[in-house]
């Protein structure tokens, strides 16, 4: 029960034999397990054949215990816990999974609103407490606290990236989650995480690891099944990617497969923990991509008709879009403009604070570098720079 099955037909399943089987081995005197049985009841419980209540019949030597040492992680992943094994330790109760999930569901509502450096630190530590708890559980309890490890490295990954903007980290944050998402056997998972670690050579302009960590992600996805939105988000970060390493070409027909993804939909459910991606942010996508392109009346519209559809209270997607706005602007010669959207962009970093907005907006203030003396300008510094938006930056 401890391990999820919670009832004899279920144990039964997971084992491949019959419910007669598992009655048998719960009785007074269970019968000894063939060879290959002993291997699977240990697994799926996390607990040896004498612990189970298995006396080993005379004459037969003891079964080797069989022990999972972690593989300890090297270089810059140092710094992480490696996904434990079980270690024999009491087993945990079947309700410790929907209780880890339950925080690290909270956690992920949490990233919408709270300051990533003060939310950051409570992730890793949920993390840390997902890897004591893998040692403890087993069967479906631990697939379940596995999945929800996976998840919650995932979150790390993304704060660490996108929010802190420190890649270097995030890169083996992101491993950890593949291995946790390996432990709970989700090729869904799989795929979200290895397409975020596209990111990150992406944003370098490494084009060879992007194709390549792509791939593994949309053969995750395949094996899931994927939902329309999983797979048109696919699209969307490759194009990303894409646009980063100059192919903007590439990129933009890599949009239109999207859209054309998400019409035709599926009839696959959208899994829960994805909740950063809508037919909104990849309009988002689009207008960035056409931006980057050199389509600037294109990109005004894609861009002003996403900000249209947006929630309010989407801060750190407007942020982007805003800075996006301002970018077209600049590039337009509508310096005012560009100043007003990207002072927009300034006003949703106060309420939630988004390291990529920031860059977004520094890059429209080098564009403006030419209209530097214009007073729109100056007022722009006087917002990029006043006291509390220079300490925030610094400090993150």
């Amino acid at each position: 029960m401890a391990a999820g099955y919670l009832t004899q037909q279920a144990f039964a399943e997971a084992l491949g034999v019959d419910v007669r089987q598992v009655r048998r081995w719960e009785s007074d005197k269970p019968p000894w397990p063939h060879p290959d049985m002993q291997q699977r009841l240990t697994q799926l419980t996390g607990q040896d054949l004498e612990a189970l209540g298995f006396v080993i019949p005379t004459g037969r030597d003891r079964p080797a215990a069989k022990r999972n040492v972690p593989v300890s992680p090297r270089g810059a992943a140092a710094h992480l816990p490696a996904v434990p094994s079980q270690s024999g330790a009491p087993m945990q109760p079947a309700s410790v999974a929907s209780d880890y999930e339950s925080i690290t569901r909270s956690h992920r509502h949490l990233y919408w609103s709270v300051a990533p450096a003060t939310l950051h630190p409570a992730v890793r530590a949920h993390a840390d407490l997902g890897c004591a708890l893998l040692a403890e559980t087993a069967g479906r309890t631990r697939h379940s606290v596995a999945a929800a490890l996976a998840e919650t490295w995932l979150l790390a990954g993304r704060i660490e990236f996108f929010d802190l903007r420190e890649p270097d980290d995030a890169g083996p944050t992101l491993l950890r989650a593949l291995q946790a998402a390996g432990e709970a056997d989700d090729s869904l998972l799989g795929a979200a995480i290895l397409a975020h670690s596209a990111f990150i050579p992406g944003w370098a302009g490494d084009h060879e690891k992007v194709v390549e960590r792509i791939a593994a992600a949309r053969t995750y996805a395949r094996r899931g099944p994927a939902s329309a939105e999983l797979l048109a988000w696919l699209d969307a970060v490759e194009a990303e990617c894409e646009s980063r390493c100059g192919n903007t070409r590439t990129a933009l027909h890599l949009i239109g497969h999207g859209e054309e993804t998400l019409t035709h939909g599926s009839k696959y459910p959208t899994p829960e923990w994805m909740d950063w991606f809508t037919p909104v942010r990849l309009a988002a996508f689009k207008g960035n991509t056409q931006l980057k392109a050199g389509h600037l009346p294109q990109a005004r519209t894609t861009l002003l008709d996403a900000l249209d559809q947006m929630p309010t209270t989407e801060y750190k997607q407007r942020t982007v879009i805003y800075g996006d706005l301002a970018a077209v602007e600049a590039a337009a010669g509508q310096p005012e403009e560009a100043c007003r959207y990207a002072c927009l962009a300034l006003d949703q970093l106060e309420i939630t604070w988004y390291a990529t907005g920031m860059e977004r907006i520094r890059e429209v203030r080098r564009a403006l570098t030419p209209h530097q003396h214009d007073q729109c300008v100056r007022d722009l510094d006087e917002r990029l720079y006043g006291w509390a938006t220079t300490v925030s930056a610094l400090s993150r």
